[in-house]
């Protein structure tokens, strides 16, 4: 009888000092690590191992370590933080934050060649801007015909995927933005045509008296060629003598009279 007593009295001594042991590793709804790991006792006897948190974590409510630090990383493009900026820049590497639409789009009093309405529209100041260029151009005996200006997600999203369809993706990055970094979402941009290339965008304009005319004069009314000819390792897109970008008066005559890209112009290129 004494043995039985004495060895129920170890036996409940140790489970106390194995109890407490275990007590000092984990602490129950805690939520405290144990060690090299975040160990969460569950129902049924359950262990769920997260992994422990890097100290140099953004904080849990949200504040940065650096409130300058750009909305990427080195996968991702940056965001631009004010997308109705008349010199908002949108490339490869900077897009437009999701769902963006640009206000006040108007449709230009000028000649179209466009089967698809929204593409006739662009911002209020860009499309007076082009109605002055056309009106000036037309006054030199050059006739010029748009084709395309604002275009949607959506619509982007459809046009890229059909020049990935046609040509595939190396070709359809050339020559058209994948969707969110098209100028055109901006309601900024316009191509155009003339009725003697068949109302095409090709490098033939740059050939015609009405695409020479606009290379020279286009600054003037606050337009420059955006992806200019043995530029497209700088901007990312072949020579695009079609592609019209509105930055106002100012501001395009100082980009066209620099000789520079606006990447090289706004210090975005080395």
């Amino acid at each position: 009888m004494i043995r039985k007593v004495l060895a129920t009295t170890i036996f409940m001594m140790l489970a106390t000092i194995l109890f407490a042991c275990q007590q000092d590793d984990v602490e129950l709804g805690s939520g405290q690590t144990a060690h090299s790991a975040d160990l969460e006792l569950q129902p049924k006897g359950h262990i769920v191992i997260h992994e422990q948190e890097d100290p140099n974590q953004t904080d849990p409510n949200g504040q940065e370590e650096d409130s300058q630090k750009p909305e990427t990383d080195e996968n991702e493009a940056i965001t631009v933080s004010d997308p109705d900026a008349i010199d908002v820049i949108v490339n490869k590497e900077r897009k437009l934050p999701d769902g963006y639409e640009p206000p006040d789009l108007i449709q230009p009093n000028v000649d179209f060649h466009a089967t698809n309405e929204e593409r006739k529209y662009m911002r209020e100041e860009a499309a007076h801007a082009l109605e002055e260029l056309f009106q000036a151009a037309s006054e030199e005996g050059h006739d010029l015909v748009a084709i395309s200006g604002y275009r949607s997600y959506g619509t982007q999203e459809a046009v890229f995927a059909m020049h990935v369809s046609n040509n595939g993706r190396e070709y359809a990055e050339q020559y058209s933005a994948v969707p969110g970094h098209s100028e055109h979402q901006t309601g900024l941009a316009m191509d155009i045509s003339t009725e003697s290339l068949g109302y095409s965008l090709t490098e033939d304009l740059s050939d015609t008296a009405e695409g020479q005319w606009v290379a020279e004069h286009g600054h003037e009314y606050g337009f420059i060629i955006r992806y200019p000819e043995g530029k497209s390792h700088i901007t990312g897109y072949n020579y695009e003598p079609w592609h019209l970008r509105y930055f106002g008066d100012n501001l395009a005559t100082a980009i066209y009279e620099s000789g520079l890209t606006v990447e090289e112009y706004f210090g975005m290129v080395e």
